[in-house]
């Protein structure tokens, strides 16, 4: 029996990080078409189910393969939907069995009853393995020219949705927006800063940090970094897009955005927090000025490939330069050992 090389954890269990050397081949049962992983990226969700705080493993198993933001190029495709040698990506979340009328309809980032999985974090093995296998319609094609960062897909998903959904809300009314705040440079929030300066908008970003790569990148985007609080800033946007889930920057950017403006919080809080805060003047605020509060998190189908679409007219050189480290697999406990530079780390299977 053949076997492959995965990184793995217990969920719900600490310091069950391991590289497993005997992981089985791919099951014919996860999708027809068998993938050669090039590149895993690494976010804080997997860091959390590494700190076993959730997680949950497929049914049968104690172990889940982590790595929810892939890429990899397609060995066999007996359905013709790729061919060999293409770039492909995995898309994370498949719907509920039962189905909820929004899974039903392939909008299964909407799911109401929780009940669907996710490679990598919630009941499917994830991508960090030598080989996986995937449904024709969870593989999203790649550019080549994209080879480099097309691990970056998963993450622009997210913005992507994001993005469609602002413009939704927008076209409620009249809606000409020009300016865009987006609080937080890591890399959600500079895949949605990338988004914005797509749609001609003038971008601000704002962060905590005021070395280091996160104002170079931003600067090269044609955007403005600011590195003080919400309050300070002299100009009010039309739309934000909150990736820090920090509960007074959440409260902050819904008081500073423009009438009829539009807050899309992208951003997890970790909860636990208390603050004492105005909530009647919040309230009057947002119902006088016709502003929206909306949450969004994770993509269909339809914004992955919005996403594909995005990287590949973004500039390659300034993708590359979102990718801080690239490790080996061998390596893998220092991949997952964050450093305080880091925006994307990669787990580099093609090495």
């Amino acid at each position: 029996m053949r076997v492959v090389r995965a990184v793995t954890v217990n969920p719900g269990v600490t310091d069950s990080l391991r590289l497993t050397e005997d992981h089985p081949e791919p099951a014919s049962e996860e999708g027809a078409i068998l993938v050669e992983s090039l590149a895993i990226g690494i976010c804080g969700t997997d860091h959390e189910i590494i700190a076993g705080h959730y997680g949950d493993a497929p049914p049968g198993t104690d172990r889940l393969v982590l790595g929810h933001e892939s890429l990899g190029r397609v060995l066999e495709d007996p359905t013709g939907t790729l061919q060999p040698g293409d770039l492909v990506a995995g898309i994370v979340r498949h719907p509920d069995p039962v189905p909820c009328p929004n899974c039903a309809v392939g909008e299964w980032d909407m799911c109401r009853n929780g009940l669907y999985t996710e490679h990598g974090i919630k009941a499917l093995p994830g991508f960090a393995r030598d080989r996986w296998r995937v449904q024709p319609r969870f593989a999203v094609g790649l550019d080549p020219a994209l080879a480099e960062v097309g691990v970056l897909l998963e993450p622009t998903s997210v913005v992507a949705k994001a993005w469609d959904h602002i413009e939704r809300i927008g076209h409620r009314a009249e809606w000409q927006p020009r300016t865009v705040l987006v609080t937080g440079a890591g890399p959600i929030g500079l895949l949605a800063a990338l988004l914005a300066t797509q749609r001609g908008l003038a971008v601000h970003v704002l962060d905590l940090a005021s070395t280091g790569p996160k104002p170079e990148l931003v600067a090269a985007l044609g955007a403005t970094y600011h590195c003080v609080p919400v309050n300070d800033l002299d100009f009010e946007p039309d739309v934000v897009v909150e990736c820090t889930g920090a509960p007074v920057v959440v409260l902050d950017v819904m008081c500073k955005a423009a009438p009829t403006g539009i807050v899309c919080l992208a951003g997890v809080s970790s909860g636990g927090r208390t603050i004492d805060f105005d909530a009647g003047a919040l309230n009057r605020a947002l119902v006088l000025e016709n502003n929206v509060v909306f949450g969004s998190v994770n993509a269909n189908r339809r914004h992955w490939d919005l996403a594909a679409e995005a990287l590949a007219r973004a500039d390659r050189s300034w993708l590359s330069s979102l990718i801080s480290r690239r490790v080996p697999v061998a390596e893998y406990t220092a991949a997952y050992t964050p450093q305080p530079d880091d925006i994307k780390v990669v787990l580099d299977f093609a090495a």
